[in-house]
Parts: structure tokens; sequence; C-alpha cells
């Protein structure tokens, strides 16, 4: 697959969150970057256990690409678990998924909405390249143990 995004591709679902007051304290903004570190680690590591811990029970995952291929959604916790299993086993390289310029869309004490920009590298070959770019929409909801993550939306620009 050669799908390539063009200039400004993400904005309608990027869009589709309305901007809304960010009434969190630092603290808590922290503990929201903080989930998503979490996120990327287990991710990057093929902790299920880990990443489970950081997935509300009725999370759901989509992916587009450039935003000409869908893939999902995943809905349930067992079935974003089920999907980076298989995806992860295939896989041959060391991927690392770097989330930077984190901005809060909206937030308040029980819910946050979250954009953050994806680099995506790998060491396949024997150096570190990177395989794509792109975004991320997470909308995280808090529990009694933290923040979790209920709804990821991964935008690539290009297909990895």
């Amino acid at each position: 697959m050669t799908t390539t995004a063009a200039f400004g591709w993400g904005s309608s679902h990027l869009n589709a969150t309305p901007a809304g007051e960010a009434d969190l304290d630092p603290a808590e903004q922290l503990a929201v970057q903080r989930t998503l570190a979490r996120y990327t680690f287990a991710l990057d590591h093929g902790d299920l256990v880990a990443l489970e811990d950081v997935l509300t029970e009725d999370a759901t995952w989509t992916f587009t690409v450039a935003g000409e291929t869908e893939i999902g959604p995943f809905a349930g916790r067992a079935a974003v678990l089920d999907f980076v299993r298989d995806a992860t086993k295939a896989q041959t390289d060391q991927r690392r998924h770097h989330l930077t310029n984190i901005v809060f869309r909206s937030a308040d004490a029980s819910t946050a909405a979250v954009w953050a920009y994806l680099t995506l590298t790998s060491n396949a070959g024997g150096s570190p390249a990177v395989v794509t770019t792109g975004f991320y929409k997470v909308a995280l909801r808090h529990a009694e143990d933290g923040w979790r993550i209920a709804e990821l939306f991964i935008g690539l620009d290009s297909s990895v």
C-alpha cells in the first residue's frame, strides 16, 4: 500500500472533537500524559497486561491511513488487545511510538479529549528510521485508579 497524505487531510477527523474548556490542574494534566506514555511503552514492548491497564473495558480503537483506508474500529478492550497481539506477532522490528505536541482539546475532572502528533520509528535494517507520522485523537475517562483510554483514533500519514 502506498497511500500518502495530502496537506491538512486529518482536519476533518480532528475537528470532529469540538474545543471546550480544559479545566484540569497541572497534576491531572500530567497524569493524562503519563497514561499516554504508559500506553506507548506497553505497545512498543508487547506488554498486553500494561496495555490492558490503560484501556477502559469498552475502549475503541480505529485507524485511518491518510483518510483513504480505515482499519477498525476494534470495539472493547479484548478486541483491541487481540488486534495488538496479532499485529505484533508478525512484527520483526522494534518500533517506537513517539507522541509529541500534546494538546488538551477539552477536559474536566472525569473526561479529557487530547490530540497528539505521532512519529513512528523502527530499527529495521539495523538503523533507526521514521516509518510514518500522523496524529492521535484520544478520549480518556477518569477511574478510581487513574486515567484510562476510552477511544483512540489514529491517523497515519502513510502506510506502515
